[in-house]
């Protein structure tokens, strides 16, 4: 992976993010990809999987983040063959109208990637910005 792909990779992360499309968040990820919310827990397995965690998160829709309320900006930081370092903030608002931030959180996200540059493995860490 070059660091241009693994950015349109970003780009389509947070695009299908704010969409909750399933088709768009399937393109993302490998048959047999692993995804982890929080670094110590166990992976959710498999894009099929993956697709539900997002679209319905423990089961109910209305656990996912309302439309129009989340932002994020991504870049990668390092890029060595299959693997990348991102990192990027991930902004939330009140409500649609983007008018008042609820919480930001600075990402740093560890990606692995297969020969068609799906996401095989996805470890995700945050937190909040000093300060904050």
């Amino acid at each position: 992976m070059t660091h241009d792909q693994v950015q349109r990779w970003l780009d389509a992360y947070l695009a299908a993010w704010k969409s909750y499309d399933a088709g768009e968040i399937e393109a993302l990820f490998s048959d047999d990809a692993e995804y982890r919310y929080h670094p110590a827990d166990e992976p959710v397995r498999g894009r099929d999987e993956i697709v539900r965690s997002w679209v319905a998160p423990d089961g109910n829709e209305s656990g996912r983040d309302a439309p129009g309320t989340v932002d994020g900006e991504y870049r990668p930081y390092t890029v060595d063959g299959s693997r990348a370092v991102a990192v990027g903030t991930s902004t939330y608002y009140t409500d649609a109208s983007r008018s008042t931030v609820d919480r930001v959180y600075d990402n740093c996200w560890l990606l692995e990637f297969d020969d068609a540059g799906r996401c095989r493995s996805f470890t995700e860490y945050y937190m909040k910005p000093r300060g904050a």
